[in-house]
């Protein structure tokens, strides 16, 4: 029998008495694992081997877990300084026994969450108190020592000898020890293979690739081609793709433009006068406290701000713009207004380019965007992340008015086959009227809010140095392909619970 040089390899190989994995085989005979895995398949679809799938759980400690082998659990250092202060005679302060354990950081919530769940003792009104029982019977720290033992080769059927499936799961839970699922291909020789290679397996001289040379000279005519099996398993290559949001932004980017909008551009991590002060945002407003914002540490403050903008902007929060405007009676100061944070909108950017900081001095009519990120406190769910991206745009020109604010977005999301568009009056501290916009989910039918709007109020333009009406926006650029393309939470596209699933076979449509 006459078998290309792979298989004949392969066929060597493999035992009649027990199954082999693929990658030993391929090892053995030099053969990459996907031609091993290929000459696997053809001599399974002959008859002369048969295949099979071993799916083994291999069990590693963490890093976290790697580190409790020595240190030991919070929960027993607990349970040892309890012991030392004497808290199995009479209750003793919490404090005081959290100080002899030395645990800082999350390691105290660990310990006290487990102390009182394992037996060691009890917490009550901030005394603790310790039970008579041995901590070197701990069955999870004598588990971290078992998989530390065993090492890379750990897995759960090795680890199963000694370690209860009840104790490796919650040490799985706790985030100590992971457990990871491999599937490994088994090859055996059939009585059909066996017979094959007693009566003799030769290489047959054939040909893998059609050849420039093959075909000038003709002898691709006389030559035996290798064949091949279309349907055997190939690796699965998961090729680079643009990030469906990043599509999204590069969508919107063209559209805008095409509307007559230029780009642009600004930092990042930016001055709480660029992202608030100069928006009439004043310094008491909830949205300014450390439950909202992210603040730098270092450097916690900027220079480089014009003294003279700083001057009409304090005036504005202290005074007022006008007749009719009294500002805010609320304290300015000027040390907070220099603190450096990431920006919590895009707006930021704005203030910049209406105050000449940016480009110098604009004069009307002006169009201008950005599709960037901002960052908030905000409690995550499936509208909202800590950060997400900004449609921010704003149209500088004379005698403005709520139907261009409207006009303008109707003209916008058609670009996008999204008609349906509320718009309810809103509060908001720098623009005067306000509107929030929302759509509906085409899936889930439910209105969500898409974006914030308005004209900005005069008390921001002023002491910018704008004479004219300026209309403003700030739109969500996830919620935008939510309402796009069905995606119904926003978690599953982008941030820490991404779905890459989602991400690698999804095809965006809009």
């Amino acid at each position: 029998m006459q078998l290309p040089d792979a298989q004949v390899a392969v066929l060597k190989t493999a035992d009649g008495g027990e199954n082999r994995p693929i990658t030993e085989i391929a090892e053995e005979t030099d053969l990459k694992p996907e031609t091993a895995t290929q000459a696997a398949f053809a001599l399974e679809e002959a008859g002369l081997l048969a295949l099979s799938e071993q799916t083994t759980e291999q069990v590693a400690l963490t890093d976290e877990g790697a580190s409790y082998v020595e240190d030991e659990l919070p929960e027993i250092r607990l349970y040892r300084a309890a012991l030392s202060a004497g808290a199995d005679a009479e209750p003793v302060s919490m404090g005081e026994v959290l100080g002899q354990a030395d645990l800082g950081g999350g390691a105290v919530d660990i310990a006290l969450a487990n102390f009182a769940r394992k037996g060691y003792g009890e917490l009550d009104s901030g005394q603790l108190s310790a039970a008579d029982v041995n901590p070197d019977a701990d069955p999870e720290q004598q588990a971290l020592a078992t998989l530390a033992e065993q090492g890379e080769s750990a897995t759960r059927d090795s680890a199963a000898e000694e370690i209860d499936d009840e104790t490796l799961d919650r040490l799985t839970d706790r985030g100590l020890v992971s457990v990871t699922e491999s599937t490994e291909r088994l090859v055996k020789l059939t009585d059909d293979g066996i017979t094959a290679l007693m009566e003799g397996v030769e290489v047959a001289e054939t040909v893998d690739k059609l050849t420039p040379e093959l075909l000038t000279s003709g002898e691709w005519e006389e030559v035996e081609f290798t064949s091949y099996n279309v349907e055997a398993d190939a690796p699965e290559l998961q090729a680079g793709r643009k990030h469906p949001l990043r599509q999204m932004a590069d969508r919107v980017k063209d559209v805008l433009i095409g509307m007559g909008f230029e780009e642009m551009q600004g930092p990042t991590v930016d001055a709480d006068f660029w992202i608030n002060d100069c928006l009439f945002m004043p310094q008491d407003h909830p949205a300014r406290t450390h439950w909202d914002r992210f603040a730098l540490e270092s450097p916690q403050q900027i220079d480089d701000i014009p003294a003279d903008l700083v001057d009409r902007v304090r005036t504005a929060h202290l005074e007022g713009v006008g007749e009719d405007s009294e500002g805010y009676h609320s304290p300015w100061d000027e040390d907070f207004a220099r603190q450096l944070a990431l920006r919590g909108h895009t707006t930021s950017l704005t203030a910049r380019h209406l105050s000449g900081e940016a480009l110098g001095d604009l004069e009307p009519p002006q169009r201008f965007f950005s599709v960037e990120k901002a960052y908030r406190n905000d409690t995550l769910d499936a509208t909202h992340l800590l950060e997400f991206f900004q449609i921010e745009g704003w149209v500088m020109a004379e005698n403005l008015s709520v139907r261009d604010l409207f006009g303008t977005f109707t003209e916008f999301y058609e670009q996008f086959g999204i008609t349906d568009i509320q718009f309810k009056p809103h509060y908001n501290p720098y623009t005067e009227p306000s509107f929030e916009l929302f759509g509906r989910h085409p899936e889930t039918g439910e209105l969500i809010e898409i974006g914030n709007s308005g004209i900005f109020r005069p008390e921001m333009l002023e002491p910018l140095g704008v004479d004219c009406d300026v209309m403003a926006w700030g739109l969500a650029l996830e919620r935008l392909m939510m309402l796009a393309t069905g995606a119904e939470d926003i978690r599953d596209v982008h941030g820490t619970l991404v779905d890459l699933e989602y991400l690698r076979t999804e095809e965006v449509l809009y």
